[in-house]
């Protein structure tokens, strides 16, 4: 199993409030000149967050909600202070609870 790492906010927050867009176009350019692999991904509406464990973090999110989940927890910590106002926590995965850590709810439009 891998963990990963999140932050999780309101998708109008994370999406519409922040300069989210820019961070990660950022982000992705930096590991690109790195040639690093990317180890970070936004999730609308993210599976994760139904599981049985994440009960109490997901009454604390409003809904619906999005994530950046990473296997790089530094990042994550990084997008705590950038962010602010964002839950952070960790999971295992796969699991039986969540198979799927980049797995979204959001129907695709």
């Amino acid at each position: 199993m891998t963990t990963y790492y999140y932050v999780l906010a309101s998708k109008r927050f994370l999406l519409e409030e922040e300069p989210l867009e820019e961070v990660l176009r950022e982000r992705t350019r930096n590991y690109q000149e790195q040639e690093k692999e990317i180890d970070f991904w936004l999730v609308v509406q993210p599976a994760f967050i139904e599981a049985p464990t994440m009960a109490e973090v997901k009454a604390k999110c409003p809904q619906p909600a999005a994530a950046i989940i990473s296997t790089n927890q530094q990042f994550i910590t990084w997008l705590k202070l950038r962010l602010e106002y964002v839950a952070t926590g960790e999971f295992q995965a796969p699991s039986d609870a969540i198979p799927n850590p980049l797995a979204s709810l959001a129907g695709v439009s």
